[in-house]
């Protein structure tokens, strides 16, 4: 029976959230970025999703609709991504990444990358991959139960990730 709080899974999983949050921040903000993990998932799914609708990206970002407004208010203002009305349905706006944008991407990713190297330290490079693929593994398997479950719009690009049903 689990009832040492530090044996549950879900309070790891909380732990290691407040981890990665702190080793994304410190990464970034000492490369001189001014970047939070949920605005790069934005970018980087604007990338490979060009001209989506702000509702698709909450899918594809896994979060609600509520909140992506937010994050893309930020991003607009601080001219990264654009909004523009679509050319099939004249009451929806796309999101298109701007040049700007794409260059912060661009030059953010090793950073990202370094934060992800700082988080997962005291793991070789089997015990990451093995820890990825059982994370990937459960987030798929029990998407529904997400407040905010990822939602792959038809067509969507998830930069090859299995897709919510496995």
């Amino acid at each position: 029976m689990m009832t040492d709080l530090y044996d549950l899974p879900g309070h790891l999983i909380r732990r290691m959230h407040q981890i990665s949050v702190s080793a994304f921040a410190a990464e970034t903000k000492a490369a001189g970025f001014d970047l939070t993990p949920m605005q790069f998932a934005a970018l980087c799914m604007l990338e490979e999703n060009p001209g989506i609708e702000q509702a698709t990206l909450a899918g594809l970002v896994a979060i609600d609709r509520a909140t992506i407004g937010g994050v893309v208010a930020r991003l607009e203002a601080r001219g990264l991504l654009e909004r523009s009305v679509s050319r099939t349905d004249r009451r929806a706006r796309v999101l298109t990444l701007t040049e700007t944008g794409a260059a912060l991407l661009r030059d953010v990713r090793p950073v990202v990358r370094r934060a992800q190297e700082v988080m997962l330290k005291q793991l070789g490079p089997g015990e990451r991959d093995t820890l990825v693929t059982l994370l990937s593994k459960v987030t798929t398997a029990e998407n529904d139960l997400s407040r905010a479950p990822l939602r792959p719009a038809e067509g969507a690009a998830t930069s090859g990730k299995p897709s919510q049903n496995g």
